[in-house]
């Protein structure tokens, strides 16, 4: 084919042009172009990763900015839980709806509202006078998020196909786990270098630069997709699920800083008839023929479940090592921001190395090999730091922490991405949007609930600065059991992927 063609059809996509022949032409092969999809390219992509990358990355850049907000704020441990949770909640809680709301009027409008709406809230956040003023505006700032992310998914899944698809999920994988990473590593330099004077500030108004460009981007090259079948707003689904999230992340975030108080208690207790409701009126609503939230029927593709047991054990149990370690680097071994971040460093050239070897080693393995190896790496890496920070505590460098980082990093690479290409495999281009925000929503529902519970254990055997060697030694083994549990839900995986 020639290259004038290609030229004149800069939007064809070569896995959907076929040949056709006819006895008369039996030598000459005409091309049939499909555009009835349009196609993300290779500045697209990069466009909606970049989107990707910058909610995760500002669930994480806090951690490392928290004590310098403390003493700029006078904030105090609850009202620096609630910096923390309240982007965390806002995003996990309206998650599924911006995947609903992009089916339904385009992804890419969505995309620009929520690219839009992210550069003004972290604006907000950078210009913020007090601690509260801070908590709302990081509030908007997850909603914003929440309004972004699943449009990254949805439209890589509705405009790519064959091999490109496989590479741009994981490409996908590679980025999140990445922008986890070095949302530390960055928040540690930003708040070290104290660009102009703004101090913790800096951490979010790097944002709206990114922000603009990232406007200007997608407007030129990310294409519009929505649902053939676009399905109204589930408001009783909607609803419940919101307060079914927020009973079970709001008292688990906050109540040890609160000290327990009643509302916690009572919270968790609302929870679970919470979960219960808004499951039976999805399940009404399927058996009615109208479309719910959150489609039982969905969760009736073996793939997506399969997959979902996976990925919230491997983000609990990530989130949970992420801000446990900052913590610990920080006030336990009296690192600076820079240092600890940099501790980070080897992890994330390990991820991003063994994200981008991914699609071959699925080709040749399968993802029922892949992500149980990867596990065994990421098991092996935190147990070689545990043994390293009982050993060596607290007398740790960064370059003693460097091997069992780099394992570990190893091993979180060889899951994130190939999980999100299994947990999508099965899910119509239709329904992309849905099944986008359900596999976020449990991503990230999972990463707060990491931040509570393993960051909840540590703080309370590390009250002090000498009690925090053995926390941390604790915790990891914790975690190592929780990596043991990835590994046995891995080996249920379907391995036609």
């Amino acid at each position: 084919m020639s290259p004038l063609w290609y030229q004149a059809n800069p939007g064809a996509r070569l896995d959907h042009v076929t040949t056709t022949t006819s006895p008369s032409a039996a030598r000459t092969a005409v091309p049939v172009v499909d555009h009835t999809r349009p196609a993300l390219g290779s500045l697209g992509l990069f466009t909606v990763l970049l989107g990707a990358a910058l909610p995760l990355i500002d669930f994480f850049i806090v951690n490392v900015a928290l004590p310098t907000i403390d003493h700029d704020l006078n904030a105090g441990p609850a009202m620096l839980e609630l910096v923390v949770a309240g982007y965390g909640l806002a995003y996990a809680v309206l998650l599924v709806l911006g995947g609903r709301l992009g089916d339904q009027f385009g992804r890419r409008r969505l995309f620009l509202a929520g690219m839009a709406a992210f550069g003004l809230t972290s604006l907000a956040c950078g210009l913020a006078p007090d601690a509260w003023t801070l908590v709302g505006a990081r509030v908007a700032q997850g909603a914003a998020a929440a309004l972004m992310l699943p449009q990254v998914l949805a439209t890589i899944h509705s405009s790519t196909s064959g091999a490109r698809h496989a590479r741009a999920l994981s490409l996908y994988g590679a980025t999140a786990g990445l922008a986890m990473v070095a949302g530390q590593i960055l928040g540690g330099v930003l708040v070290a270098a104290d660009v102009a004077g703004t101090g913790w500030r800096s951490i979010f108004l790097v944002n709206v630069p990114v922000a603009l460009v990232g406007l200007v981007l997608a407007a030129r090259s990310v294409p519009e997709t929505r649902s053939d079948r676009p399905a109204p707003v589930d408001l009783p689904g909607t609803l419940l699920l919101a307060l079914a999230l927020l009973t079970l992340l709001a008292p688990l975030t906050e109540g040890r800083a609160a000290g327990w108080p009643l509302w916690t208690w009572v919270a968790l207790a609302v929870f679970p008839f919470a979960a219960g409701a808004f499951w039976w009126v999805e399940v009404r609503a399927d058996r009615a023929g109208r479309t719910p939230l959150v489609p039982p029927s969905l969760l009736g593709l073996v793939s997506l479940r399969r997959g979902l047991a996976v990925v919230l054990p491997l983000s609990l149990g990530f989130s949970g090592f992420m801000f446990v370690i900052a913590i610990s680097l920080q006030q336990g071994l009296a690192m600076g921001a820079v240092a600890s971040g940099l501790a980070l460093v080897p992890m994330a050239v390990a991820f991003f190395g063994a994200s981008l070897a991914g699609p071959r080693l699925i080709g040749r393995w399968g993802a029922t090999r892949v992500v149980p190896a990867g596990a065994v790496f990421q098991a092996l890496g935190i147990g070689l730091l545990a043994w390293t920070v009982a050993c060596g505590w607290p007398g740790l460098s960064v370059w003693s922490l460097l091997p069992g980082m780099a394992v570990a990093g190893l091993g979180q690479g060889l899951q994130l991405p190939v999980l999100f290409r299994v947990v999508l495999s099965e899910v119509p281009a239709e329904r992309a949007g849905v099944g986008s925000g359900v596999m976020v929503t449990t991503q990230q529902s999972a990463l707060a609930l990491g931040v509570a519970t393993l960051g909840s254990l540590f703080l309370s055997l590390g009250s002090s600065p000498a009690d925090m060697g053995s926390a941390l030694t604790t915790t990891l083994l914790v975690q190592l059991g929780v990596v043991a549990l990835t590994l046995l839900l891995s080996l249920r995986l379907p391995s036609k992927n």
